[in-house]
């Protein structure tokens, strides 16, 4: 269920309840992604975002320092669906923040104002699935909620607009989307083929036993 209405609001912690939080969540940790605490305050830790996309993202091709990057080093292709990152970050980095380090950190060439970061959580026997604002700070939420990822988890999506915002994407984006398209297009297509075939050759098969002499 997809809630974005319904915002919860914001709890400030002092600095021991922090402290004390920290103590309790790294102690519930089993996955050795523990939290750090700073003498500034500021805290450190873990989060893991699931990929949740539904159109292929466009990836530029590393490029060897000292030779020149080739004209056409972008690729676009489809993001095995549920995949998961974990991010290491700060209480001071903010939704914005994490959404270009995911990009930065798979090579994606698309703008980040294309994507946003929601969290999941449940709540009375339900799944709920909420947009968190840019300015938000998904450590301090991973914090509060705990390192449980069936209470909260990360994902990242694209915009829901209602429908899809073509000319937010470049000419080279469009190109890739077209030969993607086109690929599976002619995929789909020689499936059809293959299927219908074996149709006829089953039905060829029984119309000859049907008619056979004698």
């Amino acid at each position: 269920k997809d809630d974005q209405k319904e915002k919860e609001p914001q709890i400030y912690l002092s600095k021991e309840e922090v402290k004390e939080k920290i103590q309790s969540y790294n102690s519930s940790v089993t996955d050795k992604l523990k939290m750090t605490l700073n003498s500034n305050g500021i805290y450190t830790g873990f989060i893991k975002v699931q990929m949740d996309l539904c159109r292929p993202i466009t990836v530029q091709s590393p490029v060897n320092p000292g030779k020149c990057a080739p004209s056409n080093n972008e690729t676009a292709f489809y993001l095995p669906n549920g995949y998961v990152n974990t991010l290491h970050i700060s209480s001071t980095n903010t939704v914005r923040e994490v959404i270009e380090a995911l990009l930065r950190k798979f090579l994606v060439a698309d703008n980040p104002a294309k994507f946003a970061l929601y969290k999941r959580c449940h709540k009375e026997d339900q799944v709920y699935t909420c947009k968190l604002s840019d300015r938000e700070h998904p450590l301090y939420l991973r914090l509060v909620a705990g390192p449980q990822t069936d209470m909260l988890s990360f994902v990242l999506r694209e915009h829901e607009t209602g429908e899809v915002m073509w000319e937010a994407f470049s000419l080279p984006e469009l190109q890739n989307f077209l030969r993607i398209l086109d690929k599976e297009e002619n995929e789909q297509l020689q499936m059809l083929r293959k299927r219908y075939a074996a149709y006829r050759d089953k039905l060829e098969e029984a119309l000859g036993g049907v008619w056979k002499p004698g």
